[in-house]
């Protein structure tokens, strides 16, 4: 399928590794122009390597005069936006209950998965107005909609993003820019290793996808093809939450 992306931009949060680098990638592979925004400026430089002419920036999604001048320097240099993919995103404490998890934690939680987000979006709202076929995705969880033991912060988190991308395509309907979550089950990155152990990789017993299978969901709600598709959330976790707990 011809997703009709091929000279357009798109900016991307989180592009040093994991889903970021792997949504990049596919993008530039579509013909898109991209913008790459990560704190690690080492990896996000391999990033760039694998999409043609890149416009790179440094940046920390937290702090809002960093992400003003990423957003817009990255617009200029781009010639417009027609897409923005927030993929920036951490763990925050994993297995800890909440009365062991520390405000500040709780908050750098917050400040990175939902907090970036909004301020990347609002940064890119001029731009994303101008473009005939806008579209923003958020990268959310299932943790959005189950839970695991001692990951309070993350998933509280992520459900807030879920709802952001919904608050948002209502919000944005009237100019035009569709805004989507992708909420994927566990996904081989390497901040999937550093919480479960690279161990649990070598034969898993649970599920595992790849980042480049959730980029494939990204790069269809970037593309004018999902144009009826505004305020969703694709939920990719092979079923495990449609399954019932009854004993049958």
């Amino acid at each position: 399928m011809d997703l009709r992306l091929s000279g357009t931009t798109a900016l991307i949060t989180g592009a040093a590794s994991g889903i970021g680098r792997a949504t990049a990638l596919a993008l530039a592979a579509e013909g898109v122009r991209v913008a790459l925004l990560d704190r690690d400026a080492a990896a996000l430089d391999e990033t760039a390597r694998g999409c043609r002419d890149a416009v790179v920036r440094v940046v920390d999604v937290t702090y809002e005069a960093q992400v003003e001048d990423a957003v817009s320097t990255s617009v200029e240099e781009l010639g417009g936006l027609d897409g923005v993919v927030c993929c920036a995103g951490i763990s925050g404490p994993v297995g800890s209950s909440i009365g062991e998890i520390s405000l500040a934690d709780w908050n750098a939680v917050f400040a990175v998965n939902v907090t970036g987000a909004f301020l990347v979006v609002a940064q890119a709202l001029p731009a994303l107005r101008a473009s005939a076929a806008a579209s923003v995705v958020l990268l959310a969880s299932d943790s959005a909609f189950v839970s695991s033991p001692g990951m309070a912060p993350y998933c509280a988190s992520k459900a807030a993003l879920v709802q952001l991308g919904r608050s948002l395509s209502v919000d944005l309907a009237g100019d035009g820019i569709r805004v989507n979550t992708v909420a994927p089950s566990i996904v081989d990155t390497a901040m999937s290793r550093g919480d479960l152990g690279a161990e649990a990789f070598v034969d898993p017993e649970f599920a595992v996808q790849t980042p480049e299978d959730v980029a494939s969901h990204v790069l269809y709600l970037v593309s004018p093809r999902s144009r009826a598709i505004n305020g969703a959330t694709i939920l990719s976790d092979f079923g495990y939450s449609a399954r019932s707990g009854f004993p049958a």
